[in-house]
Order: structure tokens, then sequence, then C-alpha cells
């Protein structure tokens, strides 16, 4: 049990100058990439996401892994987002590296066949229309798993139609 609590002064002042170069490189390259680095829009996103924090903790907690090693993992790692991120203009790109948005609830309707596609249990959907405020199911006009894993519910506000451009790469099937 002592050993979970023994270190050497010279093992905690790598760690500090460890952590503290990878924080500012983390930093750095974040303002040069832009705030899409940490963003959610896609799962290639949410990859980069973990991906960040693996190199920052293998860096800052591995002997084997010098600063100078972890700089240049992140770096690649945060050049790859970019480089995704750009190439993602290219519908076919996009396609090959992006999920779909999936109607779950077209109206009041619920769409099984697409919760069992997005492996979301009816208990699910209704935590989240919970969470969206619906108290009935008339007030729904849409409910879309988003790429991200996310889900949006759509409410109805009135009976005008859905904006074609909101609902343009929504699965229905």
């Amino acid at each position: 049990m002592k050993e979970l609590f023994n270190t050497s002064w010279h093992t905690a002042l790598i760690i500090l100058c460890s952590t503290i170069g990878i924080y500012i490189a983390v930093i750095l390259f974040t303002r040069i990439s832009g705030k899409r680095s940490f963003s959610k829009m896609s799962s290639f996103d949410f990859a980069m996401t973990v991906a960040v924090g693996s190199i920052i903790a293998s860096t800052i907690l591995s002997s084997s892994v010098k600063m100078i090693e972890g700089i240049i993992g992140l770096a690649l790692v945060y050049i790859l987002q970019i480089g995704i991120a750009l190439a993602r203009r290219n519908k076919t790109f996009q396609n090959i590296v992006d999920n779909s948005p999936l109607l779950l609830m077209d109206g009041n309707e619920i769409i099984s066949a697409n919760l069992l596609k997005a492996r979301v249990t009816e208990g699910d959907l209704r935590s989240k229309l919970r969470e969206a405020n619906v108290t009935e199911l008339s007030q729904i006009k849409a409910v879309i798993f988003e790429t991200t894993g996310d889900i949006s519910v759509l409410h109805k506000d009135d009976d005008s139609p859905l904006d074609l451009w909101i609902m343009k790469d929504v699965k229905r099937a």
C-alpha cells in the first residue's frame, strides 16, 4: 500500500514539466486549428477528443513517452482532424467518414426499425423526450438521432411543415 503514495521528487518534477508542456501544446494547437477541435459534430470529432486525452495522459504519466513525443503525437492528431474536416467538404468523403442522421419519430409515430438501427430503446427515447419538455406525443414534429449520438427533438409550434433543408441528410428508413 505504501508504494501507491511513494514517488521521488525527480519523478514529480518530470510530471510537472510534462503537464505544463503538453497543456501549452494543446492550447496552442487548439487555437491554431479552431474551436472545431473539440466539437461533437461528427464521430471523427469524438475520436479526436478521445485521442487527445489519451496522448495527454500517456505523456504526463508514462515514463516511456517523452514530452516531445507527446507533442508530436498531438500535432499529428490535430493535422489529421483539420485534414478530415477539409476533406469532408467532398460529399463522397463525407459519406465515408460520417454517419447519417436517422429519423426516429415522424410526428407522433415511432419508427421502430430505426430505433433498432440506432440501438436506441423506447426507454431511451422517452427519456430524451422528457429532457426536451415533451408532455404529449402530439407536440412532436420529428425526433432525429444525430451523427454525434445526440437526439434532437423538433417541436410542433404550429402546423407549418419542416423546412426540407433541415431534414436534407436525415435517413427516413
